[in-house]
């Protein structure tokens, strides 16, 4: 008896589990894991080679059955900061959007792909362009920005859930 009450009970979750796609219930994206607030640090590096420990705050909000995204991510180092504010959004393995640098007064579009819990995009505008690869796991995020064609060559930067 107890043994089939608990073969019924697994079957139900089985069954819950299956239904998530199904029924209107909005699915996990890769946006999903991101929303919320996170702070950390890292490392911004010049073209020089010189490196600056950088201080970092990130804010996501996931709209639209999830397939939407807000994001900004602020960064100070000694003697550089930015404020990157972009929104995005995630069809079949798709990423497509349009971001923005408040410091700089920089604007333009971004696209690239989504797998599992990585996403690796492109930002383009007329006087800026970078690859940005972002990977979360758990409570835990890096981003990597690889501008070109400033003086700054890479932002490495790890964050935490708050």
């Amino acid at each position: 008896m107890i043994l089939s009450h608990k073969l019924r009970l697994a079957g139900m979750a089985l069954l819950l589990l299956s239904a998530s796609s199904y029924a209107g219930w909005p699915a996990v994206t890769p946006f999903t894991a991101m929303a919320g607030s996170w702070s950390g640090g890292g490392t911004l590096t010049m073209a020089s080679g010189m490196q600056e420990p950088l201080r970092c705050r990130a804010q996501y909000g996931v709209i639209s059955d999830r397939n939407d995204l807000q994001l900004n991510i602020r960064c100070a180092s000694p003697s550089y900061n930015f404020d990157l504010a972009g929104r995005a959004e995630y069809q079949d393995g798709v990423i497509s959007g349009s971001w923005s640098e408040a410091t700089r007064n920089a604007s333009g579009t971004i696209s690239g792909r989504a797998s599992g819990n990585h996403i690796q995009v492109a930002a383009r505008g007329n006087s800026f362009s970078a690859s940005l690869s972002l990977m979360t796991r758990g409570r835990y995020q890096t981003v990597e920005i690889q501008p070109q064609g400033t003086d700054v060559t890479n932002v490495s930067i790890a964050l935490n859930r708050r």
